[in-house]
C-alpha cells in the first residue's frame, strides 16, 4: 500500500537509516531476531521485509510487512500482524522458533503474530506442509514471497498462500477442493491503516467459477462467468517507461482451482490491489514520473457495479459511455426513474412468455452473462438448450466447454436462469474491454422471447420485401421524374405552338382560330445568345420601333438576321403572331424570308436570312408593316 504523505517521521528516519542500522541478508534464521531498524532485502533487491509505521497513530503503531524496495514512495504488499499491531515502545522482535514457526511478540512476551505451521494443513497444493521440520529458514524471494522452507528444501509455509489486500505476479489466488479453505485479498480500513477493511475480493463458494468483490457479504462487482480455464492476456503501454504484457491463468487441478497473473520480462513492479474505497485496482510504477499509473480497474464505470441496471437490465460497454439498458424484449419498469438514471427497478417483459406457443430463443452475443444461475453437470450443448426449452420456468441458458475436468471428472459448463428475476448483472462486454476473467469469458445468451417464431417470419419477409420495395422506389421515382421533364417539354412545346396553331382566346393572346396555320421552326434562346455574343452591340445592325436587329452566325455557319421585339414595345402577342403567320405564308421577292422563330419567357424573336448588300432594317421597319397590312387586307378577301 502507498503512502504519498503519510509516513510517519519514525518510519522516515527508520528507512534512511536501515542501510547502516540493519542487515541486509535476504534470510532468517534460528538464533536471529528481527528488530524495528532491521531489514530483510530479497537476492535481487525487489523486496523488503521488516518493521513500518504509517501515521496518524497515537501511540504509534508498528506493522511487519513486506515492501517494495527499490520504488522511492513506501508501497506495501503485505502485512503479518494485522489484527495486532505493535507499539513502538514495547521492542517488537520477529524470531524463527526451533519448530519452525515464525513468532512476533513484544517485550512483555505477548505473542502478536505466528505462523502457525502445526496446523496449517490443507491450503495451496503447491507449499507442502511439514509439521515437525527442523533446522527451518525464513527467505525473501525476489518476487515478494516470505517462504519458510526446511534445510532439505521442503517448503513449510510461505506469504504468498496468506495475502493480505495485494496480489502480487507468481501469487496465487485458490481453494481447495477437498478441505474448502481458500484465500483472497482484504481491503486496508483505510490509507493509513492496514487493519482488516469492509472490502474482499474472493471466488464463489460453489461454484469457483467467477470472482466477487464484496462489502462485507453485499456483492459490489463481479467478474465474468468462466468459459474456459485459459490464457488472458493484454499489452499496456500505460505511460510507463515499458511496455507491459499482464497475463491472468487459470488452473484447475485434481486438489484445487486457481488463478495466477504474470507480467513480461523486464515489466516495472506490477501489483492487484483490494483497495479500500472498494475497487479492484492493477497498476504499474513509471519510473519516469515516480507513479503509480493504473493500468485495469474494476468496478471501472458506475453501471459495472453489481446488479445496478437492476433485473433483466444490462450494462451496454459496447457504448462509448456504458450505460443501462433493457434486454431484448423487454422495457423498464419505472420510465421516469430510468430516464433520470435510476435504474434498480430494472426491466420488464414487453410480452407474456406462452411457454412453447411461438417462443424462442435469441442468441446475445460478447455478453457477460447474469449471476444467480443453476449449474446443471454433464450437458451436452443440445442437451443445454433442451434442458431449458423444456422448462417453462427457464428463461435463458449459457453454454461452455470448460477444455479441464474437476474432480468429478465434468467439463462441461451449463448455465440455466430460472425466471426472469434472476437474470441481474449482465453485460454487453464490448470488443474492447479488458476483463481479468479471461480471454474466453465473453459469451453467448440465448434468452427466451415471446413470439420468437413470428419475428422471424416478419424479419425473413421484410429481409425479402425491403429491397424488391427499394428497387419499386427507384424505378418510380425515376419514370416520375422523365415524365416530368419529358411532359415539360412537351407543355412548353405546345405554349410555343400555340401561338401558330389556334388556341388563342379573347380573354388571352386574341381571337381564337380553328384553322392550322403554317408550322415554323424553333431555335433554342440559347443558340441565339451564343450567334449574338449575348446581343452585343457589336452584332448590331439596325434598330426600328419595335426592337433591334442583330446579325448572327448559327451553328454551321449560316448568317442570318435577328429581330428581337423590345419588351416596352407596342407589338404584342397578336402583332407577333400575326408576323410570323403571314411571313411564314407569302413568298415575295420584295420580301425578306423568314427562317424562324423563339419564344423564350417574355423573349420573342424572329430569324431571318441576312442581306448584306441591302439595308434590312429599312425593309424591315420602314415599309415592311405597311406591306404586310397591304397582304394582309388581301389574304382577307
Amino acid at each position: 500500500m502507498a503512502f504519498p504523505s503519510s509516513i510517519s517521521i519514525y518510519t522516515a528516519a527508520l528507512l534512511l537509516l536501515l542501510s547502516t542500522l540493519g542487515t541486509s541478508d535476504d534470510r532468517l534464521v534460528p538464533g536471529k531476531t528481527l528488530m524495528p531498524g532491521t531489514i530483510i532485502v530479497s537476492d535481487g533487491g525487489e523486496f523488503a521485509f521488516g518493521f513500518f509505521a504509517p501515521s496518524n497513530s497515537t501511540p504509534e503503531k508498528l506493522y511487519l510487512g513486506i515492501w517494495y524496495n527499490n520504488v522511492p514512495r513506501l508501497t506495501v504488499v503485505w502485512v503479518a500482524n494485522r489484527a495486532a499491531p505493535a507499539i513502538s515502545s514495547s521492542a517488537p522482535s520477529l524470531v524463527l522458533t526451533n519448530d519452525s514457526n515464525l513468532v512476533l511478540s513484544d517485550v512483555n512476551g505477548r505473542v502478536l503474530w505466528k505462523t502457525n505451521t502445526t496446523t496449517a494443513a490443507g491450503s495451496s497444493s503447491s507449499s507442502p506442509r511439514t509439521a515437525n521440520a527442523t533446522g527451518s529458514v525464513a527467505v525473501l524471494t525476489n518476487s515478494g514471497n516470505l517462504i519458510l522452507r526446511s534445510l532439505s528444501g521442503i517448503m513449510v509455509w510461505q506469504s504468498f498462500d496468506h495475502p493480505t489486500d495485494t496480489l502480487l505476479p507468481t501469487m496465487k489466488i485458490w481453494r481447495s477442493y477437498k478441505t474448502h479453505e481458500a484465500n483472497n485479498l482484504v481491503s486496508w480500513k483505510d490509507a493509513d491503516d492496514p487493519s482488516f477493511g469492509t472490502f474482499s475480493l474472493a471466488g464463489e463458494t460453489d461454484p469457483f467459477i467467477q470472482w466477487f468483490i464484496r462489502n462485507g457479504s453485499v456483492p459490489e462487482w463481479r467478474s465474468n462467468v468462466w468459459t474456459g480455464f485459459t490464457v488472458s492476456s493484454q499489452f499496456f503501454q500505460a505511460n510507463t517507461s515499458v511496455g507491459v504484457y499482464l497475463t491472468f491463468t487459470y488452473v484447475r487441478t485434481a486438489d484445487e482451482i486457481y488463478m495466477v497473473f504474470t507480467t513480461s520480462d523486464g515489466a516495472p513492479p506490477i501489483r492487484t490491489v483490494m483497495r479500500y474505497s472498494g475497487k479492484l485496482e492493477t497498476s504499474a510504477w513509471n519510473r519516469n514520473s515516480s507513479e503509480w499509473t493504473t493500468l485495469v480497474v474494476s468496478p471501472d464505470y458506475e453501471c459495472s457495479r453489481y446488479s445496478y441496471c437492476g433485473p433483466s437490465g444490462y450494462c451496454d460497454h459496447s457504448d462509448a459511455t456504458p450505460t443501462c439498458k433493457c434486454l431484448e424484449g423487454f422495457e423498464p419498469v419505472d420510465r421516469e426513474g430510468w430516464s433520470s438514471a435510476r435504474f434498480s427497478r430494472g426491466c420488464r417483459r414487453k410480452e407474456a412468455l406462452r411457454c412453447g406457443d411461438g417462443d424462442g430463443f435469441l442468441a446475445l452475443t460478447d455478453m457477460k452473462v447474469p449471476d444467480k444461475f443453476v449449474r446443471v453437470g454433464r450437458k451436452t450443448f443440445q442437451e443445454c438448450a433442451a434442458e431449458c426449452s423444456g422448462n417453462c420456468s427457464c428463461v435463458a441458458y449459457a453454454y461452455a466447454n470448460l477444455n479441464a475436468s474437476a474432480a468429478n471428472g465434468d467439463a462441461t459448463r451449463c448455465l440455466l436462469w430460472i425466471g426472469d428475476h434472476q437474470l441481474v448483472d449482465s453485460q454487453k462486454m464490448g470488443a474492447l474491454l479488458y476483463s481479468t476473467a479471461g480471454a474466453d469469458s465473453q459469451e453467448t445468451l440465448y434468452l427466451r422471447v415471446a413470439g420468437m417464431s413470428g419475428k422471424r417470419t416478419k424479419t425473413n419477409t421484410m429481409r425479402i420485401m425491403l429491397p424488391i420495395l427499394a428497387a419499386v422506389i427507384v424505378l418510380t421515382s425515376i419514370l416520375l421524374i422523365w415524365v416530368c421533364k419529358f411532359r415539360g417539354r412537351e407543355i412548353n412545346l405546345e405554349n410555343r405552338t400555340t401561338i401558330f396553331h389556334g388556341g388563342f382566346t379573347s380573354g388571352g393572346l386574341g381571337e381564337e382560330k380553328t384553322s392550322n396555320d403554317s408550322e415554323l421552326p424553333f431555335l433554342k434562346f440559347q443558340d441565339i445568345l451564343v450567334a449574338t455574343d449575348n446581343f452585343s452591340n457589336v452584332f448590331m445592325i439596325g434598330q426600328g420601333g419595335f426592337g433591334k436587329v442583330y446579325k448572327g452566325t448559327l451553328e454551321g455557319g449560316q448568317e442570318v438576321a435577328i429581330k428581337r421585339l423590345s419588351r416596352d414595345s407596342d407589338q404584342g402577342t397578336q402583332e407577333f403572331r400575326n408576323e410570323v403567320v403571314l411571313i411564314a405564308k407569302l413568298q415575295h421577292r420584295n420580301l425578306v424570308r423568314l427562317l424562324g422563330c423563339c419564344i423564350e419567357g417574355d423573349e420573342k424573336l424572329l430569324i431571318y436570312e441576312y442581306l448584306p448588300n441591302k439595308s434590312l432594317d429599312a425593309i424591315i421597319f420602314s415599309t415592311f408593316y405597311q406591306y404586310l397590312a397591304q397582304v394582309q387586307y388581301a389574304i382577307e378577301l
